[in-house]
């Protein structure tokens, strides 16, 4: 199986414009570069182009896409990031919306063109994993998007874009992956054992010398709404014309040495969770998540399971802030002492605390500052006591702890089915890219 390739491109539409009597003209004359298409240096324009224009209705190739398909599938990506996006946000979303609702037409056709149909039970089982998801019923999920001003024929048609598409290119794109390129890959993943491993998501845009500023504006304003808590994946989802924009941007784990050399200077300085960007790579631009780190083939200590109790202290009202000062560090002498959990329900009875115990916390799940500080603990420690006066302060006592596995020996099939998705999205890439080039849009 490999996943479907979906690049978001920039497609050019041209819409009939009247001519005036007067032509303008571009001004002084520039030097134009070599782009094939023959363009004149001294350029005058007829008329002039309605960018904030929105018609009613567009064909792609005889079909239609109506404002309401786009609203109701910008309401989605609304409702993704809890409704905080900007009414300029929404108008450079609307869009690339657009755009991708060409392209998903564009995947469809070509797929009934191939007597590729997918059935009405396979949208079905798909939405119903997407309910699930959401913690509700299809009907309940349907009922949920139509009161955010959405639809379920929206996220159905998207799903059936994925799935038409992700069978037109198992079926006409074939690739072949040898023995010794898998060999290859293996000797180095191998040879790079211990080594800073990355798992990114990227967005990223196509950009030449003249688009570069446009591109660059517009994934700064991208990354100042991801700065204010917005959704990577989605973000990625519309915006990205990488092959990765369907997986929400998300690259997999990579190594430096795979990734261009900007991106992986970038990557080497950046901390989990850190969005990074405009960054210039061949062909355009990208924004760089840094979602996990690890070292190849080596274990992980944030990997480790522990087994915890937890002692949780409230303060009385009638304490002032000194006093609370005092119980708690009484509290937390107490707790060094113990020795371990033995004696932890003692303790916590002398000063009114309440135990919660747990027996399968992993490290890499607690806040960060706690990590870390659990990496260095033993059987037997207990943390200082942390928290608030407002809201008490816990300790943490390690019962028991099974240390992190070392990696997953590299595995030849998974190489190779790596190695063919990668080059089937190159390929997709340059599929769609063709479609676009040949599609007809007609605006009524």
């Amino acid at each position: 199986m490999f996943k479907s390739a979906l690049k978001i491109a920039s497609i050019i539409l041209l819409a009939g414009v009247a001519l005036p009597l007067g032509a303008q003209t571009a001004g002084d004359e520039l030097a134009v570069p070599d782009t094939g298409l023959n363009l004149p240096t001294n350029l005058s324009t007829f008329g002039k182009v309605e960018k904030n224009l929105r018609k009613a209705m567009v064909m792609v190739n005889g079909e239609i896409i109506t404002g309401t398909d786009v609203d109701h599938r910008l309401a989605l990506i609304v409702l993704a990031n809890n409704g905080q996006i900007g009414a300029e946000e929404l108008d450079r979303l609307r869009v690339q919306v657009f755009r991708n609702l060409i392209d998903e037409i564009l995947q469809i056709q070509e797929a009934k063109a191939e007597k590729i149909d997918v059935p009405k039970a396979d949208i079905d089982q798909s939405f119903a994993r997407v309910a699930a998801n959401f913690k509700r019923t299809p009907d309940l999920l349907a009922q949920y998007l139509k009161d955010a001003g959405s639809s379920s024929r929206s996220m159905r048609r998207q799903i059936e874009a994925e799935i038409a598409w992700s069978r037109l290119l198992r079926r006409k794109v074939e690739v072949n992956v040898s023995d010794a390129e898998v060999n290859a890959i293996l000797e180095r993943l191998n040879s790079a054992r211990g080594t800073p491993e990355f798992q990114l998501g990227e967005i990223y845009m196509s950009a030449s010398a003249e688009t570069a500023p446009q591109v660059t504006d517009n994934l700064k304003k991208i990354l100042e709404q991801l700065k204010q808590g917005r959704s990577f994946q989605a973000y990625a989802r519309q915006f990205s014309e990488a092959s990765t924009a369907v997986t929400g941007g998300d690259l997999g784990w990579v190594r430096t040495v795979q990734l261009p050399q900007t991106l992986a200077e970038a990557a080497s300085g950046m901390a989990v969770g850190q969005v990074a960007g405009p960054i210039e790579v061949p062909g355009g631009y990208s924004l760089l998540y840094m979602i996990d780190k690890r070292q190849v083939l080596m274990a992980d200590p944030r990997d480790a399971l522990l087994s915890l109790k937890q002692l949780s202290l409230t303060f009385p009202a009638s304490q002032n802030d000194v006093q609370a000062q005092a119980f708690s560090t009484e509290f937390g002498k107490a707790t060094q002492a113990m020795g371990g959990c033995g004696k932890a329900d003692e303790v916590a009875a002398k000063f009114g605390a309440t135990v919660v115990e747990n027996d399968q916390v992993q490290i890499r799940g607690l806040p960060g500052p706690l990590q870390e500080l659990m990496q260095q603990m033993q059987v037997g420690d207990a943390t200082p006591p942390f928290g608030s006066r407002a809201e008490g302060v816990r300790v943490l006592v390690v019962c028991g702890r099974d240390e992190a596995q070392a990696g997953t020996e590299p595995n030849a099939d998974a190489i190779r089915e790596e190695k063919e998705n990668e080059r089937i999205n190159q390929r997709a890439q340059r599929y769609l890219r063709d479609l676009r080039r040949d599609a007809v849009i007609e605006y009524r």
